[in-house]
């Protein structure tokens, strides 16, 4: 079926992520679905037109899908005809030119700073394995702003404490090298002395275990990650990419320049790493607002 031949194309071929794959699939069997009436097995690409396309992004348009959701379903089908050219021989895209309406670009969700502080002075259980190895999950996705899913697949000879570096795989598998500290490098070591004597024999080469010795999945990394969050941030999510989000705020907030962040982020635009300037210019409007006697005074900043 065309279906299963684009998923291999965009899995193997483009590298997209499992996330992206299983988000591109949807959208498509969704589309499938409105374009032959609830028979997708009669499904013929070649006879669709950008009309066709614009009534379902209309429909689900009223149906109150966000502009944000529409992009990425046009996005879905822009790639899927485009492979529909390169493989199939249909003459044109019918979902190049088409556009929804455009999605003001949320900012970010971080944890702030003195947050991050109070939890990591927090006690823990410094002879338990899971203690010691929720507590580096933690501090090494606030140390390297690494993402869920590079932290769930990073291997065990990719953290060298000597050189005080992570090698971890990206998007579309695009290795980069992550320099870390002392704290974290301490906290790696107390980590795999326990996990050498708690596991044994790792029967994986992944650097993150259960005490079963199996690797961590990323429902689990989820939910330590929220767990230590959570009533300890006034965050609105309790989140890995929140603790993303904090690293590159407070790189940012403590003078590291953009470029720099772009490359540890693994960010291929700098347009993408570009929003964390407007939460370091919205953390000092607060600031300012909090912090100077005329700021909320009429005539000043609020007044007319």
């Amino acid at each position: 079926m065309i279906l299963d031949s684009f998923s291999t194309y965009i899995r193997c071929e483009l590298n997209y992520s499992v996330h992206t794959v299983s988000a591109y699939m949807r959208d498509l069997s969704q589309w499938a679905d409105f374009a032959t009436g609830g028979h997708p097995e009669q499904l013929d690409p070649l006879s669709v037109t950008p009309s066709d396309i614009r009534l379902w992004i209309g429909r689900l348009a009223r149906q109150g899908d966000s502009p944000r959701t529409l992009k990425r379903k046009l996005s879905s089908l822009r790639t899927f005809f485009g492979f529909m050219m390169k493989r199939h021989g249909m003459k044109s895209n019918p979902a190049a030119e088409l556009h929804s309406a455009k999605a003001d670009k949320p900012l970010p969700v971080y944890v702030r700073q003195s947050e991050m502080a109070s939890m990591l002075a927090e006690d823990f259980d410094t002879d338990e394995f899971t203690s010691v190895r929720d507590r580096l999950i933690l501090l090494m996705f606030y140390s390297t702003g690494m993402r869920s899913s590079e932290l769930e697949t990073l291997l065990d000879n990719d953290v060298n404490t000597a050189k005080g570096e992570l090698k971890v795989m990206g998007k579309r598998n695009k290795e980069r090298i992550i320099p870390f500290g002392e704290e974290l490098s301490e906290m790696i070591a107390k980590y795999r002395n326990l996990r050498d004597t708690t596991v044994g024999g790792l029967p994986t080469e992944r650097f993150f275990v259960r005490p079963d010795g199996q690797p961590l999945y990323r429902r689990l990394i989820y939910r330590v990650v929220h767990g230590a969050l959570e009533g300890r941030t006034v965050a609105a999510r309790q989140s890995p990419h929140v603790l993303r989000h904090s690293f590159a705020s407070d790189m940012l907030n403590n003078g590291a320049d953009l470029f720099s962040v772009q490359q540890l982020l693994g960010h291929k635009s700098l347009e993408t790493t570009q929003v964390y300037t407007h939460i370091t210019y919205q953390e000092l409007k607060n600031n300012y607002q909090l912090a100077h006697p005329r700021a909320a005074k009429k005539g000043g900043p609020h007044g007319n």
